[in-house]
């Protein structure tokens, strides 16, 4: 329609104006149709159609910037979208069916002006309204992305005011007297979208676990998930020995789904209460994500309890260099170098000492393996396959991976 409806004439279209007071009974039914949004969020919405109706009036621009304004407020009210689009389509219906003087028009092409003129005023209020709540979602969004990304740092620092914490964890459903585990996952490069991951992870926690006491965010590259312990193990006491993959396994499953990022690497910290537990938790899933990368191991899932024997070991970093260059340097006098010798060692330790397993896992013959023992004895003076020399080896080869040598250089004496 290019130009205004034709007001009726006499006895087709009695009166001009509108009655405020039918317009509100349209309002608060077309609020009882969205489920109670309030009538304000429709503004002057109805006067807008009602006008249209009788003069074909196209709405302004600081109209619908108006319409634009209450649907950012509907946003910020925790009105859902389709609860507000659905106030709006309803005051419509309604209003063409209540409106007295549509009632009492006769002329077909006076209502079908009319029809026409007030669609036009649905289509761009209603357009304008999603487009003002989708403005607000986002920067509803990014604001509790930010207080997310602030509560994790705080939480995973641990040095926080622990009232202030209990009360800004309690929108997002944290309860801090629980004994919680955190769980790091690291992509095998940065992501180009971890909102993608974040809600896979959030979506398969909430849906596996039951709990949705549960904090996904990201930092310094890797996504973290802090989950209380009983959700995930409930027979698990804080602090005990028992694995604590369930959690990791879960999350490199779902992440393992997802089109980038493969493969990740999940570490997970043991479970431990209170607030400091958290931090306590992260930086042991923190400590064996790096270790795991310094013993080039391509585990999906690293528990921190099975890396327990590397913090041991590497708390007197001085005498793990001295038992390494004591027992292992010459190692390096080899034709082959200590790599090799080395690695025959793991493997063989990690067998229970079966040659032939240790055989398959490195894909070299039994005979070859026997042949690196035997030099392993003879280089060191520690035989392998003496239960009294093998406390030592071992040993020795664990500060050798935790240490990287021999592809770095073992540190010099402590002075």
């Amino acid at each position: 329609m290019t130009g205004a409806v034709r007001r009726p004439g006499p006895g087709r279209w009695a009166g001009a104006g509108h009655d405020d007071a039918w317009l509100a009974e349209v309002a608060r039914g077309a609020s009882a149709d969205a489920g109670g949004v309030p009538v304000e969020l429709l503004g002057d919405y109805l006067p807008l159609l009602a006008e249209a109706a009788l003069t074909g009036r196209r709405p302004r621009r600081g109209e619908l910037d108006a319409v634009g304004a209450l649907g950012r407020r509907a946003a910020e009210q925790g009105v859902s979208a389709g609860r507000a689009v659905q106030l709006y389509l309803s005051a419509a219906r309604r209003l063409w069916q209540q409106s007295p003087q549509l009632a009492r028009a006769t002329d077909s092409e006076v209502v079908r002006a009319a029809a026409e003129a007030v669609l036009h005023v649905v289509d761009a209020a209603v357009a304008t309204l999603a487009e003002g709540f989708a403005v607000a979602r986002r920067e509803l969004v990014r604001r509790e992305e930010a207080l997310r990304r602030e509560l994790v740092d705080d939480l995973l620092r641990g040095d926080s005011d622990l009232g202030g914490l209990v009360e800004r964890a309690e929108p997002f459903g944290l309860d801090l007297a629980r004994v919680h585990q955190v769980a790091l996952a690291a992509p095998r490069r940065r992501l180009p979208d971890t909102d993608a991951a974040i809600s896979a992870l959030e979506a398969v926690i909430f849906d596996r676990l039951g709990d949705r006491d549960v904090l996904v965010a990201t930092k310094e590259g890797l996504l973290v998930v802090i989950a209380p312990a009983d959700a995930v193990a409930p027979d698990r006491a804080a602090g005990g020995g028992a694995p604590v993959g369930d959690l990791g396994r879960l999350m490199h499953a779902e992440l393992d789904r997802l089109p980038r990022g493969r493969p990740w690497q999940v570490a997970v910290g043991r479970p431990h209460p209170g607030l400091y537990g958290i931090a306590r938790s992260y930086e042991e899933a923190r400590e064996a994500l790096a270790m795991a990368r310094r013993l080039h191991a391509d585990t999906a899932v690293i528990d921190a309890h099975d890396l327990l024997i590397y913090r041991v070991l590497l708390r007197d970093q001085p005498a793990m260099v001295d038992l390494v260059r004591a027992v292992l340097s010459p190692l390096s006098r080899s034709r082959g170098g200590a790599e090799p010798l080395l690695d025959t060692l793991d493997a063989y330790f990690a067998t229970g000492g079966v040659s032939t397993e240790a055989a398959r896992r490195l894909h070299v013959s039994v005979r070859t393996v026997t042949y690196r023992l035997a030099r392993v004895r003879s280089l060191t003076g520690h035989d392998p396959t003496d239960p009294g020399d093998r406390f030592t080896l071992q040993a020795a080869v664990f500060g050798a991976r935790a240490l990287d040598w021999p592809a770095q250089p073992l540190p010099g004496p402590a002075s």
